[in-house]
């Protein structure tokens, strides 16, 4: 069951990111999804599995981003919902604090990553109500999906920003900080705070009718790992 499951989730996310589109990749509105369904180790498998083999198939010059990002968005996300608040937190605010640390990340627009912020704050509030995703309440598993899916894609601006500036590959790309700042790093925020929503209303939208209807049909207790 894991395995095929995990497989299957794979070549959807490797076919999702395929297709051309306003964002990053159309894989960011599965990410939410395998965490939920898939748990922490297949889903981390199944999201890195996805986007090498996406990647592969229609390779970019940004390739690595997504490659780290999307399945460490899962394995947070995931991790919040099993209530490993502590684990989420270590990987989250290291990253955060490596980038606070670089003095690019001391230079940069702070209104660029308060999304960024919100996602730390809500580590733990989003730990806490993270398993009413698999309710039997509606109102508890729509504020639950809400703040999982928030997290989840706060997550993934966080490590690109990650890679970004504190890992070094603005300075691999030959980006001067005239350059990352002004035609990288403030349309990508602009570009993000409209993916952070649109990722939680498709969240909303999809994942609460997924998670009832699985639920009806079948007796397999989620996340499966």
């Amino acid at each position: 069951m894991r395995v095929g499951a995990t497989a299957a989730f794979a070549a959807f996310h490797a076919a999702l990111f395929l297709p051309e589109g306003p964002w990053r990749s159309w894989a960011i509105y599965l990410t939410p999804i395998e965490a939920v369904i898939l748990g922490p180790k297949a889903g981390f498998t199944a999201a890195l599995i996805g986007s090498l083999l996406g990647r592969l198939v229609k390779p970019g010059f940004f390739w690595m981003f997504g490659i780290v990002a999307e399945p460490l968005s899962v394995l947070v996300c995931a991790l919040l919902i099993k209530q490993r608040w502590k684990v989420a937190l270590a990987i989250y605010g290291g990253m955060l604090s490596a980038y606070f640390l670089h003095p690019y990340g001391r230079m940069l627009p702070l209104w660029t990553i308060l999304d960024l912020l919100a996602g730390l704050a809500l580590i733990f509030p989003a730990s806490h109500v993270g398993s009413w995703v698999l309710s039997d309440d509606l109102a508890k598993v729509s504020v639950s999906t809400v703040l999982l899916a928030f997290t989840c894609t706060a997550t993934d601006s966080l490590t690109r920003v990650f890679l970004l500036v504190p890992a070094g590959l603005h300075a691999f790309f030959g980006w001067s900080f005239e350059t990352l700042c002004y035609a990288v790093f403030i349309p990508g925020a602009i570009a993000s705070y409209i993916e952070d929503l649109t990722v939680v209303v498709v969240s909303f939208i999809v994942l609460i009718p997924l998670i009832v209807s699985l639920k009806r049909i079948t007796a397999i207790q989620y996340p499966i790992s």
